[in-house]
């Protein structure tokens, strides 16, 4: 008898240890709140169009990144003045809670701060309806460390690509 309990209790340990994770347990926490983030966003964008509606989103771009924490905070401030003054056809907005600039409606690039998912080092990156096409492989996400003028330069260059 005490075999077959040992023999049990090891099997259900076994299905336990196997069992897969709930799709809440999928996710972090950082990424449960982006995900809710993007809800809401989508619930506001039912809500409104036109010029007060890229207001609002323009807005809630500058309210986004002086939330954040420096380094980002300046660098998200640098990034936004050369993608707004690059390629003014971009339309601010929030995009899973980080600032994001759209074309016809689709996200072209954002502004992924470090601490967003506990990242090393914040991220400048691409979707797929930025131009950006090179071959049969190029970036499209770019570690920021700091925004230099060089930096800027660079950023200014890629967005006016990813937009054209």
């Amino acid at each position: 008898m005490t075999a077959t309990k040992t023999t049990t209790t090891t099997a259900r340990t076994s299905k336990r240890a196997t069992a897969k994770k709930a799709p809440s347990e999928s996710f972090t926490a950082e990424e449960r709140a982006a995900i809710k983030e993007r809800a809401q966003e989508v619930k506001a964008a039912k809500g409104g169009n036109g010029a007060d509606k890229a207001a609002e989103d323009a807005q809630a771009v500058l309210d986004k990144i002086a939330e954040m924490d420096e380094p980002d905070r300046s660098m998200a401030q640098k990034v936004h003045a050369v993608i707004t003054a690059s390629a003014p056809e971009l339309e601010p907005r929030l995009w899973y809670g980080m600032p994001a600039y759209a074309k016809d409606g689709k996200v072209v690039c954002f502004f992924q701060n470090a601490a967003k998912f506990k990242a090393r080092y914040a991220t400048l990156g691409f979707n797929d309806p930025a131009n950006l096409d090179d071959g049969e492989m190029w970036p499209t996400a770019f570690a920021l460390t700091t925004v230099t003028p060089a930096v800027e330069k660079r950023i200014a260059a890629l967005v006016k690509q990813a937009a054209g």
